[in-house]
């Protein structure tokens, strides 16, 4: 039985696993952490527990004019069980602000997700990177350092075409929203 509670210290190994499991499939795969965020806003941080192990997570950031979802993962061996709503279910009546938004890409079952749970889009930009392979024209980089390898960037998504034309990945950017 998964209960859904509050994170503890102890549960640090664990999140981390289940975060890393769970990206590894995603869009996300290369978002690692080692060491869990800290926030500089209040926030709630939920885990789902089946056996002491984490197998679900998820934190929510609270703004003056919302709450942010920073990141809602299940380990790949729970998902498609219920444990995602369960987290939303158990954040929502704690939140004291009129709107729950979240970012995500182009993961179709999480973009389904958020769309089932009542969440609508609002928002999209452009997640670029620059990979060993792209042209580097056009890139500086301050005195004494060679050309950029790589390079995580942001563009507008009006730029989408000229972005996949020029760079290996690219990936659109959506913000989600529920109102509360």
């Amino acid at each position: 039985m998964t209960e859904i509670r509050a994170y503890r210290d102890t549960d640090a190994d664990s999140w981390l696993r289940c975060r890393l499991l769970s990206f590894f499939g995603t869009e996300y795969y290369d978002d690692v952490v080692v060491k869990r965020p800290v926030f500089e806003n209040p926030a709630y941080r939920l885990v789902a527990v089946d056996d002491d192990t984490v197998v679900g997570l998820m934190d929510v950031e609270i703004f003056t004019d919302r709450a942010t979802i920073d990141v809602l993962a299940v380990h790949p061996d729970h998902q498609r069980r219920g444990v995602a709503t369960q987290l939303l279910e158990a954040v929502r009546p704690r939140l004291q602000v009129d709107v729950l938004d979240a970012w995500t890409r182009g993961d179709a079952s999480a973009n389904d997700w958020y769309q089932r749970s009542g969440f609508t889009e609002n928002f999209r930009y452009l997640h670029v990177y620059k990979s060993p392979q792209d042209d580097a024209s056009g890139f500086s980089t301050p005195d004494g350092l060679g050309q950029p390898v790589t390079a995580f960037m942001h563009a507008p998504i009006a730029l989408e075409a000229a972005m996949r034309e020029r760079f290996s990945r690219v990936h659109v950017c959506r913000q989600y929203v529920l109102p509360l």
